[in-house]
């Protein structure tokens, strides 16, 4: 079914309002998946707070004109999935996994930070652990001197303890 010009340019403001809010673009190819697990993608997607659309690559390239995401206009070609994302890694980590599973889904590239990412870079960005695992590994790293410390005080009173007779 072909969009008139008031809908296309409203999937236009759409995509380009996506775009605007966005840190990562995910690009993969579809052709062969069935409905039942483009709609699984879907539903893992808006889990993780990815927006995740099927769009004709003119209106993309449209879309993403004057954003961060032009540098990806040369990869837009052939039937693709887009998947934007504000959070840095989402996009990327719901598309990389859904690949696992399903080998008709083909990585394409993306965009993180107004710079190209091909296939390597995708799967690297997807392999970065979340904000939340991120903090909790830091606050471990700042809790771990304390606790040495803490340790070796409780160690000291200990042999203190037991070097007095009683």
């Amino acid at each position: 079914m072909s969009l008139n010009r008031s809908e296309k340019q409203a999937v236009i403001d759409e995509v380009s309002a996506l775009a605007a809010k966005a840190q990562t673009l995910v690009m993969a190819e579809y052709r062969g998946i069935t409905v039942a697990d483009l709609t699984k993608l879907r539903v893992e997607a808006r889990k993780a707070g990815v927006s995740v659309s099927v769009l004709k690559n003119t209106l993309a390239r449209r879309a993403v004109a004057g954003t961060p995401f032009e540098v990806a206009v040369e990869q837009m070609t052939g039937p693709l999935i887009y998947g934007f994302s504000e959070d840095a890694v989402a996009a990327a980590k719901v598309v990389v996994e859904f690949a696992k599973t399903n080998d008709k889904m083909v990585l394409r590239g993306g965009v993180y930070a107004g710079k190209s990412l091909d296939v390597n870079g995708v799967k690297s960005l997807a392999s970065i652990p979340s904000k939340e695992v991120l903090l909790s590994q830091l606050l471990g790293l700042m809790q771990s001197p304390v606790s040495r410390l803490a340790r070796v005080v409780a160690a000291l009173a200990e042999k203190k303890g037991e070097a007095q007779p009683a």
